[in-house]
């Protein structure tokens, strides 16, 4: 029996071609290089005139071997077999100093591309693995922000590659939603509703967004200020303000603190403030999640607060360990090469890297992960270095019945800028809302599809316009190499050319269209078994790229780069749009070619849906 890895290599021409290569490079030069391992080093071809793939091995090769390149490859070639995949190979093979350009038969290149078109299109399950995704990490009583979009966003389209995969694969969107900043705008909330500035039961996001702001100014003591008035005699009225001012926020911070105590000890009232904010903040998030075409659910959730009562456990375990020790009062890890880790304050409180020892416990222990992937900004870097190290010293990092750690990485990000190149900021230099820029996303699409097909109904271009705003933001930000910064742009992100989304929306509605017509006209029948017939130059073009999709799902899921997808789909997509241009399908004179087409077309749809699948864009029938 053929198992999916067999299949996917068997369609993959740089494999079959690679396991050829390295047969002859071993017979040419036995001598020379023994049992050694030689990478052949092939790619395929910038321009299909003198070949479809092309190795550089000879290149590599001709140092190690003290000879010229050209001598290397004349002695590969003599040794080598390419039997059916490719035509023979002769000294016309070899261009320039020495590399070997290699073209497919037709037959063999036709075959490769029929075993594609089958449920999967070639993707291989790899060994199953228990994987843990940390996305989207919401803070309570805030709006999402675009940070949170490239956090979103990310993280999901790697899950859902790692699930092509086969993997089995858990999303855990750790929600900020205990400590001190949790307990201020908690007891500001409950001070609102008490004296009727605000109702419990119409609490907005927004009204939270709003007193976390105030409640956090209004715990900042100004004491620098005060200081700074009595030294330099600033005068009786500007001391007595800023005394007002700092006993005020004395009192703010007392009284949060006291709130914190209220709800660590599960005071009824005091947890039902927390609650309405927990169940406002989600219930937005959620929303929000749902709009952006992600995997992330409630299941999905787990705040700081569900690890409150296992710090105490973390830092205990610590101390036994030997790992813990004092530092002025507090409590801190040493790990070789990085700075002290902080676990516990000297006035007992925890902190973040606490409750993220925690939760990798949880997720290794509980749910099983052998892997746990954090999507998270590139500026926890260190952070995530400390706990990590700690992690795997303390034993956090360890399944009770493996012999090895589980695999805890870092996938980070960078910033999203603004056209000036800084922070993407509103003129007032707030965060930028993150339900505001989708609002804004679809109002464009939908004056752009209005403009573009006015024929379509009030629904029907609502639900577009949805579509391509949201396939628009998604892959502005997947397409850039993720650990770069990017520059938000309106008019590059909904342009209907170019690396987009919208461009790639529209070449999946094309060959929808196609098929449309072909119905229309009676000609869309037995194309599903057709002989697949690749002749010209744009045909052959197009089956080779759809042949790199299994190789690229991998590469994506090895490397936790969706950019790299959306590489290969624009790519894709260029190919078919100089193929259609180029070869006729529904006019095609020969009903064995115009099968042909329309089997390669239905391919190229089966795979862009599949591609855009893993970055977690949805497809349109129609724009």
């Amino acid at each position: 029996m053929t198992t999916k890895t067999e299949t996917t290599q068997r369609l993959d021409p740089v494999e079959m071609l690679g396991e050829r290569f390295v047969a002859a490079i071993g017979e040419a030069f036995a001598d020379e290089l023994g049992d050694r391992r030689v990478d052949p080093l092939i790619t395929p071809s910038k321009t299909t005139q003198f070949g479809d793939y092309q190795s550089n091995a000879a290149m590599s090769l001709a140092k190690q071997l003290k000879m010229k390149p050209r001598d290397v490859a004349e002695r590969i070639v003599e040794k080598l077999d390419l039997g059916e995949i490719a035509e023979p190979l002769d000294a016309s093979s070899i261009a320039g100093p020495g590399f070997i350009n290699v073209r497919l038969r037709p037959e063999a290149l036709a075959s490769l591309v029929t075993e594609l078109d089958r449920p999967g299109l070639g993707v291989e399950a790899e060994k199953q693995q228990t994987i843990v995704v940390d996305v989207c990490g919401v803070n309570l009583a805030k709006q999402m922000h675009v940070g949170h979009l490239r956090a979103t966003v990310i993280g999901d389209a790697m899950a859902r590659t790692l699930e092509k995969r086969g993997h089995k694969v858990v999303r855990q969107n750790h929600v900020g939603d205990w400590g001190l900043p949790i307990a201020m705008v908690t007891d500001k909330l409950m001070r609102e509703v008490n004296a009727g500035h605000l109702s419990m039961g119409s609490v907005t996001l927004d009204d939270l967004d709003r007193l976390y702001k105030v409640a956090k100014e209004e715990s900042s003591p100004d004491a620098k200020g005060l200081k700074a008035a009595e030294r330099f005699s600033l005068g009786p009225k500007v001391q007595a303000e800023l005394e007002a001012q700092v006993a005020g926020a004395t009192e703010n911070l007392e009284r949060a603190k006291q709130t914190l105590v209220k709800l660590q000890s599960g005071d009824p009232e005091t947890v039902a403030v927390w609650q309405k904010l927990y169940d406002v903040t989600m219930a937005a998030c959620m929303d929000t999640c749902q709009r952006l075409h992600t995997k992330i659910t409630d299941e999905a959730t787990a705040g700081e607060s569900s690890f409150r009562d296992k710090l105490a456990g973390i830092v205990e375990l610590l101390i036994e360990s030997g790992l813990a020790e004092e530092d002025d009062g507090a409590l801190i890890v040493r790990n070789e090469g990085l700075d002290p880790t902080l676990v516990r304050k000297s006035d007992g409180g925890f902190l973040y890297a606490t409750t993220d020892l925690a939760a990798v416990r949880k997720r290794v222990q509980e749910i099983g992960a052998d892997r746990v992937i954090y999507c998270v900004d590139a500026r926890q870097a260190l952070h995530f270095k400390q706990v990590f190290a700690t992690a795997k010293r303390a034993g956090l990092a360890r399944k009770a019945d493996a012999a090895e750690d589980s695999t805890l990485e870092h996938a980070p990000f960078g910033m999203v800028l603004g056209d000036d190149g800084r922070p993407f900021k509103t003129r007032s230099g707030e965060n930028v809302k993150l339900g505001d820029v989708i609002d804004e996303a679809i109002e464009r699409a939908s004056a752009i599809t209005k403009d573009k097909n006015p024929d379509l109904s009030d629904d029907e271009r609502a639900r577009v316009a949805h579509t391509v705003a949201v396939a628009a933001l998604k892959y502005a930000d997947l397409s850039s190499d993720r650990v770069k910064d990017y520059v938000f742009d309106w008019d590059r992100m909904l342009a209907f050319e170019g690396n987009t989304g919208p461009y790639l929306l529209f070449a999946y509605v094309r060959i929808k269209s196609i098929f449309r017509k072909a119905g229309e006209q009676g000609l869309s029948s037995g194309f599903e078994s057709a002989e697949l017939l690749i002749r010209e130059p744009e045909e052959k073009t197009l089956a080779l790229t759809l042949l790199r999709y299994p190789s690229t799902v991998a590469a994506v899921a090895r490397s936790l780069e969706p950019h790299r997808m959306c590489g290969y789909l624009y790519e894709l997509a260029g190919a078919f749009s100089r193929f259609f241009e180029k070869c006729q399908v529904l006019r095609a004179e020969d009903e064995s070619v115009r099968l042909s087409r329309l089997r390669l077309c239905d391919l190229t749809a089966r795979v862009l849906a599949d591609g855009l699948d893993c970055l977690g864009i949805e497809t349109l029938e129609r724009m």
